[in-house]
């Protein structure tokens, strides 16, 4: 067992070493998938896959972190303190669950300080049918010119302006417009592509690899940047199901803090498109497939999306004096990791909990 705060990392380098080495402590045999590109300081960049448990296991829990880059420190410590847990570990086995950890889904993002992939696509956005016609996002394209405005700070004129677009409108629209995806603006927020990014694809080839013999599968995958700091929202992350639905608040809810859904409104989420947890309905039709999103509270919502629009800015105006550049770097890890080892600690009693829960769920 390890201390949880040093289960967390500062940086991507660190992270994906301290992953690395727990998989080794742990017996495991870590499956690489290379990055094209590099990081922030040079390093390879991998998507990091590691089985703990039987590869023809009928019973999958898969347990993932970065989808959103920046988000990565919160679910790679997870995922590197539940390694070290012989408690947990023990539970799984016993239970006949196996345990896949895919660690850095968007290792460019995580490595640079961002949301996005190296393609500057929302990974979690990217899972739409692109041979059909692309959704339009008609709010978000009234909005794009002063969410990118040409300087930054903002102008008092392009301040005025949203908060006028949020008086008529209502910030639960304004984070809907904003955040539920759109594939108009490259340069926008919430980007979800025009074809499926490396992240896509290469986790749907992990999902056919290792989901194959999976009867019944689980997801946690691990968030930051909504709702209350240090609360983990346990949001439904399934198809529109109501049998799926009833697992999850059988698995996860309570009465006083139910399974939140963005199909009715109750989460702290806006209804998304083009989400990630399609692909186990996809790659994996032979599942029962049960799933949320677990959504770590850092900073207030309209926080969170200046902090977006400042970093979106920033990529397109790479010349900013370096004082500007690193406030909004430094704005960004606020936003998606609060660097305290109260937060930390609530970020791994709270998964720790979903993950026993799982394994609970899968073998009733």
């Amino acid at each position: 067992m390890i201390g949880i705060g040093e289960a967390f990392s500062p940086r991507y380098a660190q992270a994906r070493q301290k992953f690395l080495q727990a998989c080794v402590s742990a017996g495991l045999t870590v499956e690489p998938h290379a990055h094209p590109g590099k990081g922030q300081g040079g390093e390879e960049l991998s998507m990091d896959v590691a089985l703990d448990g039987a590869a023809d296991a009928e019973r999958l829990l898969i347990v993932s972190s970065a989808c959103h880059g920046a988000e990565g420190h919160c679910g790679s410590g997870v995922q590197v303190f539940a390694l070290h847990d012989a408690e947990w570990r023990e539970k799984a086995r016993a239970q006949g669950v196996a345990v896949l950890y895919v660690h850095a889904l968007n290792p460019h993002g995580f490595s640079y300080g961002r949301r996005v992939t190296q393609e500057k696509v929302d990974l979690n956005r990217n899972f739409v049918d692109f041979s059909k016609p692309l959704p339009v996002n008609e709010p978000y394209a009234k909005l794009h010119p002063l969410l990118v405005p040409d300087t930054w700070p903002p102008t008092p004129e392009n301040q005025a302006a949203i908060e006028k677009w949020i008086g008529k409108h209502g910030a639960d629209a304004y984070q809907e417009a904003i955040t539920s995806g759109q594939y108009q603006f490259e340069d926008g927020l919430f980007f979800g592509g025009k074809a499926q990014t490396w992240s896509n694809k290469t986790l749907r080839g992990v999902l056919r690899r290792h989901a194959a013999s999976a009867r019944r599968l689980a997801w946690i995958d691990l968030h930051t940047g909504l709702g209350p700091n240090g609360l983990g929202e346990r949001i439904f992350a399934c198809r529109d199901d109501k049998a799926a639905y009833a697992r999850a608040n059988a698995w996860w809810g309570t009465p006083a803090a139910p399974v939140t859904s963005i199909y009715d409104g109750s989460s702290s989420a806006a209804l998304l498109r083009g989400l990630m947890w399609d692909t186990a309905h996809q790659e994996c039709p032979q599942a029962e497939y049960t799933g949320i999103a677990l959504e770590y509270g850092t900073l207030p919502m309209l926080e969170v999306l200046a902090a977006l629009r400042a970093d979106h800015w920033l990529h397109k105006h790479p010349e900013a004096p370096a004082d500007l550049a690193n406030g909004i770097r430094a704005r960004m890890r606020e936003a998606f990791y609060t660097d305290t080892d109260a937060w930390r600690g609530q970020v791994v009693s709270q998964a720790r909990q979903a993950m026993f829960q799982a394994v609970d769920g899968l073998s009733g």
